[in-house]
C-alpha cells in the first residue's frame, strides 16, 4: 500500500502521508517519534536531513558501490557517492530491503525491483568485480541488485532457499584472515552463551566461504512473504551518520525503559551484547548494528547480528557507541560501572560477565572446527580480538579474579 510521497526539498527531504493511508483504521505510523500520522509534510528532526527511519532502509557502502558500478561501469571507482541524491538510491536499490519500507516512482502501480535468486558462485564473481572497479555485466549487474538495499560496507547478497531468507556474506580481497569464518564463529558462541543472535550457517562456493545469515525481518505465510517494520538504534537515538559518534547505551537504556516491550529482559539482554562485542573484539557495534522491531505503538529488540570480530593492533580498544557518560573504553569494569543503568546489580552483572567468559573458553575450540578454521587464523584471533587482556585490566579481586589470572593485567 502507498504510506506517502517523500520529496527533496534543496539538500533535505521531506514525507507527507497519502489521505488514503490516513483514512486507513489500520495505518501505524512508519516511527511515531518522527513521522506521526497527521496531515501535511513533516518537519525534520534536528539536524536531520531525511527522516531516518525511512534512511534506515537505503543502502549503505556496499550498495551504492554497486549501484555506482552498474550506472557508470568502469568509472564507478572516481565517482564520489555523493554524485547520486538518495532518492536515486532508493529507486535504484532493490525492493526486498531491510523492514516493511519499499520506494516507488508511480503512486498507483508497485513494480518490485527483485531478480530471481542467482546461484552463490555467480554472485561472487559478481561482487568480485565490483571490487577490482570492473564493470559488471548485465547479468551480473541483474544478479547482485537483489541486495544493493542492504546495510554495510561489505560484499553481500540477499538469497531465498524455500521458506527461508538469507543474507550473504562474502570474503574479500583485502582480508588478511577468514572474516567469514571468524563472524561464523564469534555469532555461535554469541547463541552458545545465551544471547538471542541471528541464525547463522556456513557454505562455501567457487571455493571461497560463504557465510548465510537468516533474515528475521521476514516470516513465511500461506499468504506469502510477511515484512517486519525496523528501525535502528541510530534512528532511535534521532542521530545520523554524521552524529553517530554521539550515539549512547546509557541514552538507549532511557528509551528501552519508556517505550520497549519487556524493558527490563531487554535490558538485561543489551547489557549482555556489550560485555559479549567486549570480549570477542566488536568494536563495530555501532547505533546501525543495533535495531528493533516496530509494531506502530512499542519498540521490540531483533535478535543481534553483525558481531565480528576487528583488527585490532595493540590491546587498547575502543567500542564505536558511548557506554557511560563519554567512557567508550572496551573494558570490563566500563560493563560493570554501567550495570546500574541497565538495572543490574554487581552481582548479576559479574554472574553474566562469568558466565560468558567461561562459554566462550569451553566452546571456542569445537566450534573453530566446525568451521574449520586454521590453526593460524586461531592463535591470530585468540588472545589478540577474543579475551584480549585489556578487556580485564583493572578489575578488583573478586568473583571474576580467576579470568585477570588467566588473561589479564588488573589489579
Amino acid at each position: 500500500m502507498v504510506a506517502g510521497r517523500l520529496v527533496s526539498a534543496g539538500t533535505t527531504y521531506l514525507f507527507n502521508y497519502g489521505k488514503s493511508y490516513l483514512q486507513r483504521d489500520n495505518a501505524i505510523a512508519i516511527y511515531e517519534t518522527e513521522l506521526p500520522l497527521r496531515q501535511g509534510l513533516l518537519p525534520l528532526l534536528a539536524g536531520l536531513s531525511i527522516p531516518g527511519c525511512l534512511r534506515d532502509a537505503a543502502p549503505d557502502a556496499w550498495g551504492r558501490r554497486v549501484i555506482l558500478n552498474r550506472k557508470f561501469g568502469n568509472k564507478a571507482s572516481g565517482i564520489d557517492p555523493a554524485a547520486i541524491d538518495e532518492l536515486s538510491y532508493l529507486i535504484e536499490s532493490g525492493s526486498d530491503r531491510i523492514g516493511a519500507l519499499d520506494f516507488q516512482l508511480s503512486p498507483t502501480m508497485y513494480e518490485p525491483r527483485n531478480t530471481s535468486c542467482a546461484p552463490l558462485e555467480e554472485l561472487i564473481k559478481a561482487t568480485e568485480r565490483v571490487e577490482q572497479g570492473v564493470a559488471l555485466t548485465p547479468e551480473l549487474a541483474e544478479a547482485l541488485q537483489h541486495g544493493t538495499s542492504i546495510g554495510g560496507a561489505r560484499p553481500k547478497a540477499l538469497i531465498q532457499s524455500n521458506n527461508r531468507k538469507f543474507i550473504a556474506k562474502f570474503s574479500t580481497s583485502s582480508d588478511l584472515y577468514s572474516v567469514v569464518k571468524a563472524e561464523y564463529i564469534v555469532m555461535k558462541l554469541a547463541a552458545l552463551a545465551g544471547l538471542n543472535v541471528a541464525s547463522v550457517s556456513l557454505e562455501c562456493a567457487a571455493g571461497k566461504d560463504v557465510l548465510l545469515v537468516e533474515r528475521f525481518d521476514r516470516t513465511a505465510t500461506a499468504n506469502g512473504w510477511q515484512r517486519k517494520s525496523v528501525v535502528s538504534a541510530l534512528t532511535m537515538l534521532t542521530l545520523d551518520e554524521m552524529m553517530a559518534r554521539y550515539a549512547s547505551y546509557e541514552i538507549l537504556t532511557e528509551l528501552v525503559r519508556t517505550r520497549f516491550t519487556s524493558a527490563p529482559e531487554t535490558l538485561r539482554e543489551l547489557f549482555s551484547r556489550i560485555v559479549f562485542n567486549i570480549l570477542v573484539g566488536n568494536t563495530d557495534d555501532h547505533a546501525r548494528n543495533h535495531a528493533a522491531f516496530w509494531d506502530g505503538r512499542m519498540l521490540t529488540l531483533t535478535p543481534a547480528y553483525d558481531i565480528c570480530p576487528q583488527p585490532r593492533h595493540g590491546q587498547i580498544a575502543t567500542q564505536a557507541m558511548l557506554i557511560k557518560g563519554d567512557d567508550r573504553s572496551s573494558r570490563l569494569t566500563t560493563c560493570l560501572a554501567a550495570a546500574p543503568l541497565f538495572l543490574l546489580s554487581k552481582e548479576s552483572a559479574v554472574e553474566i560477565i562469568g558466565n560468558q567468559v567461561e562459554s566462550i573458553e569451553k566452546h571456542w575450540a569445537t566450534v573453530c572446527k566446525e568451521a574449520s578454521m586454521n590453526e593460524v587464523d586461531q592463535n591470530l584471533l585468540w588472545g589478540n580480538q577474543i579475551l584480549n587482556p585489556y578487556v580485564f585490566e583493572e578489575l578488583e579481586p573478586g568473583p571474576l579474579s580467576d579470568f585477570v589470572r588467566r588473561y589479564g593485567s588488573g589489579k
